[in-house]
């Protein structure tokens, strides 16, 4: 494609060379240059594009997209832009024709939920026969293939390329996780997006945004600018839940069409009566006058929200009631969330993605009610990240367990033990010096420290006894740990199920 059309919709601040050039590829990793590629260098988070550009014109790079001073040599055009990683979204955007504009694009944005309200929203529009995409953090897929998701959201120009590849495919709807990074980067905003719920927002990735404050506005700017402009004929519109005081200050700030959702507070959805129990959730839903009975599999109060959200969003989709409940009623999990790796006759042993306070105070809460012996939750936090959020962690773990085990998460480059008292400041509960202490199950709640993750795994499932819950939380579906700068295979579920194997075979052999 020209040059001169790859750059409709961005600002020039400075040419040379040949506007009219064919360019064959664009890149923004010198190691994918190729002949006549279009190489973006752009000003990153850990790395400095530009001092890459000698490296993508060795590879065959002609033509540089660039922030700073840059004298290109003969042959190459080279554009000056402000804004680097702004203008790359826009070359994806003519690069691969516009590919959103074909499609039903719906947001899912906020701290928790968003990967079950998508699964949830891919059932139903599935069951009302639509051909389905799904752009989230455990996996991309579409056509029956899934792909590894490096990000939540892909970087602007993956987006367009995925959303283009979708279309070949025959997609109608998308359904994307959209990550506070995402939009703050610019990675969505040359996206025609038809519909935008927010879930909630809690405290998180403060390491990248700094206050809670900062992090909502980049919340609030997907429905304040993104959406409004995505150039769809029709009216674009938001779903917002009206129980979270971040909802509610949403509705406020943004003036958009829309529905709201909610179990407290009054919505055009809510649920009501609704009967919560060990094997999923029975609810009447409520909107527009419709009465619309269905049965989750999915656990807990939580995920009722999960399900009112989803509901909204299908219903300003247009699409039926009774295809509402059969896509409900058809999601019988979603991958480390609320996962349980147990069977009939061993303790119930969840997994849980929980890496906020919130939504592990959330998932606990909603496991005390079912449990019948002691809670026990195994969980760490996350090394390199939001370091206000361990001592919260700490406190909410503690809370509604009986025994709290802390151990290691992805402790990146940061020590595992480190993490650990960072984690303890939160913690009000006495500490037991070491496994034995345990034993005769001491009254009150208390904690230990294994920092070792599969230790901690076999440890908290042989204490548990059948009537005890077991909640190993913080990495849920992810089938690694990162240590260093390194990622080892790690799987909470796969660990969980063969220590339930020894606790099954200890009690046979017994």
């Amino acid at each position: 494609m020209r040059l001169s059309l790859l750059m409709r919709g961005s600002e020039a601040l400075g040419f040379s060379g040949n506007p009219d050039g064919e360019v064959a590829s664009i890149c923004y990793d010198s190691r994918q240059c190729g002949q006549g590629s279009l190489f973006v260098a752009i000003s990153g988070l850990k790395e400095d594009g530009h001092t890459f550009i000698a490296d993508a014109l060795a590879r065959g790079a002609r033509f540089i997209i660039h922030e700073r001073e840059f004298l290109p040599p003969a042959g190459v055009t080279a554009v000056r832009v402000r804004d680097s990683r702004r203008c790359l979204g826009v070359l994806g955007k003519n690069f691969f024709g516009d590919p959103s504009a074909a499609l039903r694009l719906i947001a899912i944005v906020g701290t928790n939920g968003k990967t079950t309200v998508t699964y949830l929203l891919e059932s139903i529009l599935r069951a009302a026969g639509h051909n389905v995409g799904v752009l989230g953090t455990i996996n991309y897929r579409f056509g029956g293939n899934s792909f590894p998701a490096p990000n939540t959201t892909p970087e602007s120009f993956e987006m367009q390329r995925i959303l283009r590849e979708m279309t070949n495919h025959g997609v109608t709807h998308c359904v994307a996780e959209v990550s506070s990074h995402a939009i703050d980067l610019r990675r969505v905003d040359d996206c025609a997006f038809d519909l935008g719920v927010f879930t909630n927002l809690t405290q998180d990735h403060l390491d990248y945004h700094g206050t809670i404050e900062t992090y909502y506005q980049a919340k609030k700017r997907f429905f304040s600018e993104v959406l409004p402009t995505g150039g769809k004929s029709h009216q674009q519109r938001m779903i917002v839940n009206n129980d979270d005081p971040w909802g509610q200050r949403l509705l406020e700030e943004v003036i958009a069409g829309g529905l709201t959702y909610g179990l407290e507070n009054s919505c055009n959805v809510s649920a009501s009566p609704f009967h919560l129990t060990p094997n999923g959730s029975d609810a009447i839903l409520h909107f527009g006058g419709e009465r619309l009975a269905i049965s989750s599999h999915l656990l807990g109060r939580f995920n009722l929200y999960n399900i009112l959200a989803a509901a909204a969003a299908a219903l300003a989709l247009d699409i039926p009631g009774r295809l509402i409940r059969e896509g409900i009623e058809a999601l019988i999990l979603v991958p480390g969330r609320l996962e349980k790796v147990s069977t009939a006759g061993q303790p119930a042993v969840f997994v849980d993605y929980a890496h906020t306070d919130d939504a592990l105070r959330r998932v606990l809460q909603n496991l005390s009610e079912f449990c019948m012996g002691n809670m026990i939750t195994v969980f760490g936090c996350g090394g390199d990240r939001d370091k206000g959020k361990r001592p919260l962690m700490g406190e909410a773990a503690t809370a509604y367990s009986d025994l709290t085990i802390v151990t290691s998460d992805n402790p990146r480059t940061e020590d595992p033990l480190a993490i650990i008292r960072e984690i303890e400041k939160g913690i009000r509960t006495g500490k037991l010096a070491d496994i034995s202490d345990v034993a005769g199950k001491p009254s009150g709640q208390h904690y230990l420290v294994i920092p070792d993750r599969r230790e901690a795994i076999a440890a908290a499932i042989g204490l548990a006894g059948k009537k005890d819950i077991v909640l190993i939380a913080g990495k849920g579906h992810e089938d690694y740990q990162i240590i260093g700068s390194q990622k080892f295979p790690f799987d909470d579920r796969t660990i969980a199920r063969e220590e339930l194997s020894r606790w099954q075979g200890a009690r046979d052999v017994s």
